[in-house]
């Protein structure tokens, strides 16, 4: 009997030895303010019309947007490199580069065939 229970002894620690993030509730509160700032300003700087320029109020808002992904990341999927021996934060960015890679690939491409492929205004047809 006392074999079987000390089989069963290992099993016991779920930590290995990591360390594991606890998610509280004052994270989430927290998670949950940020989120509904970055998405309220954004919203404010639009239709307020508070920057003249679209170009500029494009790029401020693709800002606020990359520091909600992130605010999202930590406290919402509690990625960090602790987690999982920082294999989560590993993975994410191998996602990151390949989003990247297939974005400016695709974008190389669409703007290379568009100049390519433009008609010429000199097509005419001769006699």
């Amino acid at each position: 009997m006392a074999a079987a229970h000390d089989s069963h002894d290992h099993h016991d620690d779920h930590g290995h030895g990591e360390a594991e993030y606890h998610a509280t509730y004052k994270g989430y509160v927290i998670g949950f303010l940020l989120s509904v700032l970055l998405t309220a300003v954004p919203f404010w700087l639009v239709m307020g019309k508070v920057i003249a320029s679209p170009a500029t109020t494009a790029a401020v808002i693709l800002g606020f947007a990359a520091v909600q992904v992130v605010v999202h990341m930590v406290y919402f999927l509690h990625m960090n490199a602790k987690v999982e021996q920082g294999w989560s934060l590993l993975a994410l960015v191998f996602t990151g580069v390949l989003v990247v890679i297939m974005m400016a690939g695709s974008i190389w491409v669409m703007h290379h065939l568009n100049a390519n492929m433009m008609p010429t205004h000199d097509m005419r047809i001769r006699p």
